[in-house]
């Protein structure tokens, strides 16, 4: 069963994003087509980069950066689940990728992003052409939450509409076509 990474990009006091991104985990895992993990960012807790070596190198000298070469090596796919900050994608996300190189190419990736009216797609066609310099494999269907505090009850816990909920299976239907075909092409070698 591919591997499927789930990237909490926020790490702001206060963000929805873990809630956001444990709404999109259950849904993954009650799909079925993954062996599901999540990494939040808040919990990596990556410094600003401080490799000296170039990430294409990949001559990692601290231990944070190998462990998080290793999460992304294993993953066959990869979601960010990621906010909206002024029509763009977060600094800590960027910093986090920036950080390797090759454990990126041929994965497919996919978009569970949020905010207010865009629903946080500025912010993924922002991040669309990072991902593809680096030779991962961007979806076209992706899943954009407008509003999304509205959809938060008193405990602060994320109810998706139909829509979402359709959004997310129409993602999760194509990065399962795609991961089992694309992990032939991907290794720490290439």
């Amino acid at each position: 069963m591919p591997r499927l990474e789930i990237i909490i990009a926020s790490t702001r006091p206060g963000r929805v994003g873990r809630t956001v991104g444990d709404w999109f985990a259950e849904a993954a895992r009650e799909h079925g087509g993954f062996d599901v993990h999540v990494t939040d960012l808040a919990e990596l807790d990556l410094p600003f980069h401080d490799e000296p070596h170039h990430p294409a190198q990949h001559n990692y000298v601290h231990d944070h950066t190998k462990r998080w070469s290793e999460i992304i090596t294993a993953a066959d796919a990869v979601v960010f689940v990621m906010p909206e900050y002024n029509f763009s994608f977060s600094g800590v996300l960027k910093n986090a990728v920036d950080f390797l190189y090759r454990e990126w190419a041929y994965k497919p990736v996919g978009f569970v992003s949020y905010g207010g009216a865009s629903g946080g797609m500025r912010a993924v066609h922002a991040f669309r052409p990072v991902m593809s310099t680096l030779r991962a494999y961007p979806l076209a269907a992706s899943v954009a939450i407008p509003f999304v505090r509205n959809h938060l009850d008193e405990n602060g816990v994320f109810s998706a509409t139909s829509e979402v909920e359709g959004a997310a299976k129409t993602m999760l239907d194509e990065l399962a076509k795609l991961a089992p075909v694309m992990a032939q092409l991907h290794s720490p070698a290439q």
